[in-house]
């Protein structure tokens, strides 16, 4: 049985305040598509949930995983991360054995 991935407090926080300023709410999509420099590469964007999505809620906020990225993110942790060289959502992953320089590309 897969694990599913776990979501931040601070993933979920920050995705309440990019909602909050919008009319219409919208969920963070985290998926995994083939490409990048690595073999897979993750795609973070805002979007409607799909009726096979697994779907991690908490305070209102939703995160979506497709059925098909579900097995690559099995354990992996969506976080918030800010940096010096700025923000973004990560994905911390234990499947993956080499990532870029980017970090959003990996293989398995």
């Amino acid at each position: 049985m897969l694990i599913p991935p776990k979501v931040s407090d601070r993933a979920f926080l920050r995705l309440a305040e990019i909602n909050s300023g919008t009319a219409e709410r919208k969920a963070l999509r985290v998926a995994v598509k083939g490409g990048g420099c690595s073999g897979f590469q993750y795609e973070i964007f805002l979007d409607d949930p799909a009726e096979d999505d697994l779907v991690l809620k908490k305070d209102g906020e939703a995160v979506l995983i497709d059925n098909v990225s579900l097995p690559f993110l099995e354990n992996a942790e969506i976080d918030y991360s800010e940096e010096i060289i700025g923000s973004r959502f990560v994905v911390n992953n234990p499947n993956v054995r080499s990532t870029c320089g980017c970090s959003m590309s990996f293989s398995l």
